[in-house]
């Protein structure tokens, strides 16, 4: 009887670069689980669990929760996943990271969305909220009637902190400061896969057809 070889892969990509979308999508094409260390982080913090608390106190204090601390949370629930082909979605983010994960799981593929960041500031920083119903606009897709009124209250809208310009060009810089080593470590491996483009459905197929040749689709 041949084992069958399991599939682990790795998807990275800056915020705002459509990640969660292509993550959904290959999800649902190929029935990977999937791990997304944010959610597994919120989760742990909304629970109160050990390495929960830890991670709370340095994100209180605006600081990274310690490369130890993250990839503990992680492996430990990779492990609990047991015999299945999986997808990590914002793990690694540091070398150290990636060696610890390698040295527990032989990964696969790395796939790594290049968007332009000036594609992604524009995307992140058109974006405006209702405070009062959570009802999001969109300059460039879903605007308001009025620029800056809520359609339906006719109250003002607002940017969050996280989608001014000032922090988005603050996050992406800081993304690409963390990970370009991590890319650069998968490339040396032979695994990192880029595909580059501005929309998420012009970049989907060309993630699909790579998959494809590596992945059976689940049947609908």
């Amino acid at each position: 009887m041949v084992a069958r070889m399991l599939f682990r892969a790795v998807i990275m990509g800056p915020p705002g670069s459509g990640k969660g979308t292509i993550s959904d999508r290959i999800i649902k094409h190929f029935a990977l689980k999937h791990l997304s260390s944010g959610d597994l982080l919120r989760t742990n913090i909304q629970r109160k669990t050990e390495i929960g608390v830890v991670a709370k106190s340095y994100i209180d204090q605006g600081q990274l929760v310690p490369d130890n601390v993250i990839t503990s949370l992680i492996l430990q629930e990779l492990h609990n996943m047991g015999e299945h082909n999986w997808l990590l979605d914002g793990f690694p983010r540091t070398v150290p990271q990636a060696q610890a994960l390698d040295n527990a799981h032989q990964i696969n593929t790395v796939i790594n969305l290049n968007v332009p960041f000036q594609t992604i500031k524009d995307r992140l920083t058109a974006r405006w909220i209702h405070a009062g119903s959570g009802r999001v606009y969109n300059t460039e897709f879903n605007p308001p009637k009025v620029s800056g009124i809520d359609d339906i209250t006719g109250e003002p809208l607002i940017q969050r902190e996280d989608d001014k310009p000032e922090t988005v060009t603050k996050r992406l810089k800081g993304y690409e400061a963390l990970t370009t080593p991590v890319l650069e470590y998968y490339q040396n491996k032979g695994v990192l896969e880029t595909f580059t483009g501005t929309e998420t459905n012009k970049i989907w197929p060309h993630v699909l057809a790579f998959l494809r040749t590596k992945l059976p689709e689940v049947q609908e």
